[in-house]
């Protein structure tokens, strides 16, 4: 975590760095780095901003009273509302408003089409909400509706990535994020321990002009090639979507066609994972390993059963959601708001899926998950 809890590991997280076999000599200690990333956050913010810890974000009981007392309103602009992330970041935001007297006038899901996005926010800003929480799909494609709502009036917080042309302090409140460059690095990390330092690999990211996913794409390939010689990336293919795991499907089917060898893949996101599951499955090719970023129940029970995803860089999408409401709180009240927020990368094998779950969605594992737990 951040400073105030350097020293705290729990013992699930211990079982973590000791779950798989060590690594050859020559490769670097990828239980140390793992470690590493429990105390700091590697990601930059969208404009080369300092990450500031979300413990630091707070409103006193005096600046809640105040915030109540606005009787405001908001709106949730999702870039897509279909997986676990998603739902959970609306699970946190709606949480903190509630507790903050704050009325949700509605979510909107855009499918990862800026133009749907952009008439979503043009619907919400007809409801004339005190606030905005939204992720933009295309930072340029968007950014003349966000302008259009900071012109307004409306308070935006904006999750992961920001509009272009933009400016914190003055256009937005500030932008809250997991740290997904170091989770690009926790999976890179958990595939090499998976292959015990040595393999072929392939790789699955976003072909789109998207902040986080650059982020995680950059973190896990320059930590593999960096750190492990003997594991070689020996294709790579973009997916656009909006079917992001039946194109990884396709994409995984066909590097492992053209790469008899391959023994692992990396997919960008849970939702792209589970096609190249389904690929793996689909030609009988079970000796091959994935990872991943974020933690969605598909992937967890796959996990579970020991299956072919072997570990991932997990988001905080409750927390982070919770973060942003208190921001929306800070605009309301004109509090100075760091520009950039930032939640440490958690890094998620079998040995500590039951406490990772806990800890990214404050709820149990799910019964479907536990049950096929070996």
């Amino acid at each position: 975590m951040f400073l105030n809890r350097r020293t705290v590991m729990t013992a699930a997280f211990a079982a973590l760095l000791s779950s798989t076999a060590a690594l050859p000599a020559f490769a670097a200690d990828a239980d140390a780095l793992l470690a590493d990333l429990a105390v700091k956050v590697l990601s930059l913010g969208p404009n080369g901003e300092q990450p500031q810890p979300a413990s630091s974000v707070s409103l006193s009981d005096e600046e809640l009273a105040q915030v109540k007392a606005k009787h405001a309103t908001a709106a949730i602009v999702m870039h897509y509302a279909g997986n676990d992330f998603s739902r959970a970041q609306i699970d946190g935001l709606k949480t903190q408003f509630a507790t903050m007297g704050i009325e949700v006038l509605g979510v909107t899901d855009a499918g990862f089409k800026p133009e749907k996005q952009v008439a979503d926010i043009e619907t919400m800003l007809a409801k004339k909400p005190d606030i905005i929480v939204s992720l933009p799909t295309d930072p340029i494609a968007t950014a003349g509706a966000y302008k259009k709502a900071a012109a307004q009036g409306v308070k935006l917080v904006f999750m992961d990535n920001v509009p272009t042309g933009l400016e914190a302090g003055k256009d937005y409140i500030s932008v809250v994020s997991a740290d997904n460059y170091g989770n690009g690095v926790a999976s890179a990390l958990l595939l090499a321990k998976a292959l015990n330092g040595k393999g072929n690999v392939g790789v699955v990211y976003h072909a789109a002009d998207f902040f986080v996913t650059k982020q995680r794409y950059d973190g896990f390939k320059k930590t593999l090639t960096e750190n492990f010689p003997d594991i070689k990336i020996v294709a790579e293919q973009g997916i656009g979507g909006p079917n992001f795991s039946g194109d990884a499907e396709r994409v995984a089917g066909a590097m492992i066609a053209a790469n008899r060898k391959l023994n692992g893949i990396w997919a960008v996101w849970d939702v792209p994972a589970e096609g190249v599951v389904s690929a793996i499955r689909s030609v009988g090719a079970d000796k091959i390993v994935i990872a991943t970023c974020d933690l969605g129940e598909n992937v967890a029970i796959n996990m579970a059963q020991n299956s072919y995803v072997k570990g991932l860089g997990a988001q905080r999408p409750f927390d982070q959601g919770v973060t942003e409401a208190l921001l929306a709180g800070y605009g309301l009240i004109g509090k100075a708001a760091p520009n950039y927020v930032a939640w440490s990368a958690l890094p998620v094998s079998k040995a500590n899926l039951e406490e990772a779950w806990q800890q990214v969605y404050h709820k149990p594992l799910p019964d479907d998950v536990k049950g096929v737990m070996e």
